[in-house]
């Protein structure tokens, strides 16, 4: 189906869209319509959903419709599709976690970031697929099984926010959150061609995320372009008294980084960044970005982050300890999946464990059992601890002499599903230029910089300051505004059934 126009409506950003809405060149109805469509033509082959709340979503268009037709003010997203990624409470429907033992685990209440979305008027139009509990980097960890890169179906999206990532490049959503732990928005956005942001840790409340590390775990946005992210950032930053970690600081207009200028900034190019093994095509699209920044005014500067190495030991202690934790209550009793075949009290622990989570979670709940444990804490997850900060140390330094930091996102263009699934080292290092920014809590964006010779996506990551996403943001709309690798779109002639 095509709108009235003949356009793929479901292929528009959202900021185009509810200019449409407004002067009445479509409706809600129409675009949900569009995105349902697309989602019954190309899930079957992507599987990038593992719910789709069909019903919900045209009766909330249907109501926004009406809102419009009596003129009555609503927000700039309002009437617009959203997708959610299956490991944040939306009341009423099943939270899985892409895990059997959430089996049946309808959530009771809305994340804060839910809440927040429903109040400005965004149609859900379901839950996405990712790696079980958000453990993973290509969403082949799914339970419920792996969901395809729609630029090339035999590749994977990236994890763990593959599913939401693959729906907005797929015109199976417009907008969509993922939860980034990792690199776990960052990296699916590099690999599906698309834009995605890890804020600030607490500039966006986890209340209602399940946790999987929780010193680490972010909410942040997947959108078609950098104008999508900072009007979805309007709406799910500032300060949740529900979540702990989240920051009293105030929250700014994303809207108003929206500026073309980037005349005196400064983009250090970390040189521990551009190492042996680095697909040369990657390396070459990050630098061809700096360089053309350069041409609009922009001053690039060497620097160096010197504990870079670091990051993925640290990280596969702090984060494997932080879930082995985080994961204990899921025991048979309070939630989910029961085995039936227990006899006494630790048969069904230990039966529920087993036949519940899958092999990586596992892996990971064993691992920081393991790096907890009497008589390693000191040797592992203390130890870890201490060279965490000489990361963020490394980071703090950098920032006196630039404005913001250009990386490549991935060493290597999306890889194929299988490829990796039986090397957990090899996965983990498809995080290795992402996960030091978690260890330290700054934001960063991933934007589309080009495309390989077999033509699939190269993302660009700009890292900021703390709570300093406007930067980054300009930073990036500039380049967005300067090329137009973020009009670029699969070949849906191998999607649609």
């Amino acid at each position: 189906m095509q709108n009235r126009n003949g356009k793929d409506l479901a292929l528009l950003p959202a900021h185009r869209l509810s200019e449409m809405l407004r002067s009445g060149e479509t409706t809600s109805t129409e675009i949900t319509e569009q995105v349902l469509e697309n989602i019954e033509r190309r899930d079957q082959l992507l599987k990038a959903y593992l719910s789709v709340m069909k019903e919900e979503a045209l009766r909330k268009a249907e109501e926004v419709d009406k809102k419009i037709r009596t003129g009555s003010a609503l927000s700039p997203l309002a009437g617009i599709p959203l997708a959610l990624k299956d490991n944040m409470c939306l009341m009423g429907t099943e939270t899985t976690c892409a895990s059997k033992i959430l089996k049946g685990f309808v959530a009771p209440y809305d994340a804060t970031v839910v809440a927040r979305l429903k109040a400005a008027d965004c149609v859900f139009v379901g839950k996405t697929n990712l790696d079980e509990f958000a453990m993973g980097s290509s969403t082949e960890n799914s339970a419920f099984g792996p969901t395809r890169n729609p630029w090339d179906t035999a590749r994977a999206p990236g994890g763990s926010s593959g599913g939401s990532a693959a729906a907005v490049a797929a015109g199976e959503t417009i907008l969509s959150l993922g939860s980034d732990t990792g690199g776990s928005i960052r990296q699916p956005a590099a690999f599906c061609g698309i834009v995605g942001l890890k804020p600030t840790y607490g500039r966006v409340s986890r209340y209602g995320l399940v946790a999987f590390a929780s010193s680490l775990d972010q909410i942040g946005p997947l959108t078609r372009d950098v104008t999508d992210t900072a009007l979805l950032m309007n709406v799910i930053a500032g300060h949740d008294p529900w979540d702990s970690t989240s920051a009293e600081v105030e929250s700014p207009d994303f809207t108003g980084s929206l500026v073309k200028d980037v005349a005196g900034l400064r983009i250090g190019v970390p040189s521990e960044y551009f190492i042996e093994g680095i697909d040369v095509e990657m390396a070459r699209a990050v630098r061809a970005a700096v360089e053309l920044l350069e041409g609009l005014g922009a001053k690039s500067v060497e620097i160096s982050l010197p504990h870079t190495e670091y990051g993925l030991p640290v990280y596969y202690v702090v984060a494997p300890a932080e879930a082995s934790s985080n994961l204990a209550r899921y025991d048979g009793v309070k939630y989910g999946y029961r085995s039936p075949s227990s006899g006494d009290m630790f048969d069904m622990y230990y039966n529920t464990k087993s036949g519940g989570f899958g092999s990586e979670v596992k892996r990971r709940i064993m691992l920081g059992t393991f790096a907890l444990s009497s008589g390693y804490y000191d040797a592992y997850y203390l130890k870890a601890q201490k060279v965490r900060t000489l990361i963020k140390q490394d980071f703090e330094e950098a920032f006196k002499k630039c404005d913001v930091i250009f990386t490549p996102t991935t060493p290597t263009p999306p890889f194929l599903i299988g490829e990796k699934v039986d090397d957990p080292l090899q996965m983990y290092l498809s995080d290795v230029f992402t996960l030091n920014v978690n260890l330290t809590g700054i934001p960063a964006v991933v934007i589309p910089c080009g495309f390989s010779s077999n033509h699939l996506p190269i993302g660009l990551q700009i890292i900021g300051k703390p709570f300093d996403e406007q930067t980054i943001l300009r930073a990036a709309y500039t380049f967005e505004q300067n090329t137009d690798y973020h009009k670029q779109a699969p070949d849906f002639s191998k999607l649609d059934k």
